[in-house]
């Protein structure tokens, strides 16, 4: 839904190859967490945990990665999540495939850029207590990022703006992620205080999925941890599409602004490979 909407605010000269392949994008959004588990080095690549590094982590953590793996080991720094410096990676990458009008890594490395900018958005995924599990509340991270808007995106307006030019896009990652990790609180806050109010048979309801009963949040339950949040899962969908949008149309930019009009109808096959490759100390 993210990648889709994304498309919308792209301006005239990148819309009509994007939209062309909008299906794709939408489609293979979901490509980089398949690999999760089947490609080495790709989960570290969706999320990064500042709790980690203590209060001041972002003030510690280099915005770059050259100098990250100077001050820290990096293994130590794939352990706990690398999501924001390999996004900036995702983001060379599409530049280069622009600049070389290769329209299956164009279209490849666009659903990647868009999963991975999403995640940043996501509170969820800047933090040790990814799911609730430290504090009793497992289960939180997919009610937050499925259940959640699986039941309520119907309602969400999602229209963001047109696509603007981000001067220092490693930046404005970092600015992403300073923002939802702000969020965790009160992430696991309201929905503790919530799952006392509400008895687990009013918590969660059962329905039929893929020929089984499964138990999931109700929609009573989904609808008050909407309120209690002040849509905040409507607003980091927001920031996400604008975000996706924007860094697109400054891969485009910085590629040159490259014709795109004659690539709507290759065909999108390409061998399936890893979302990036290693990020390298030359990648500034």
């Amino acid at each position: 839904m993210i990648n889709r909407q994304a498309v919308f605010s792209l301006p005239p000269e990148m819309m009509g190859f994007y939209k062309a392949h909008i299906d794709f994008l939408a489609e293979n959004a979901v490509n980089p967490d398949k690999r999760r588990y089947a490609v080495v080095g790709e989960a570290e690549k969706h999320y990064i945990d500042l709790d980690v590094y203590g209060d001041s982590a972002l003030a510690i953590l280099p915005k770059y990665w050259p100098e990250a793996i100077e001050k820290f080991p990096e293994d130590s720094l794939r352990k706990h999540g690398i999501g924001p410096w390999s996004a900036y990676l995702t983001l060379l990458s599409l530049t280069k495939a622009l600049e070389q009008k290769n329209a299956a890594a164009i279209l490849r490395l666009s659903a990647d850029l868009g999963h991975y900018l999403g995640d940043l958005n996501v509170p969820l995924h800047t933090t040790k207590n990814y799911n609730g599990q430290l504090t009793g509340q497992e289960g939180i991270h997919g009610f937050w990022e499925s259940r959640a808007p699986e039941l309520l995106a119907k309602d969400y307006a999602l229209w963001v703006g047109k696509a603007e030019y981000v001067e220092k896009p490693q930046l404005a990652i970092w600015d992403a992620v300073q923002s939802a990790h702000a969020q965790v609180d009160s992430v696991l806050r309201f929905e503790k205080r919530l799952s006392g109010e509400f008895p687990d048979d009013q918590k969660y309801s059962y329905e039929e999925r893929n020929g089984l009963t499964v138990r999931v949040y109700s929609r009573e339950f989904t609808e008050a941890f909407s309120i209690a949040i002040d849509r905040q899962i409507e607003r980091q969908m927001r920031k996400s599409i604008k975000m996706i949008a924007d860094f697109w149309y400054t891969a485009w930019i910085n590629a040159g602004q490259p014709d795109l009009s004659q690539l709507a109808g290759i065909p999108e096959e390409e061998p399936e490979q890893k979302a990036n490759p290693e990020l390298k100390v030359r990648e500034h």
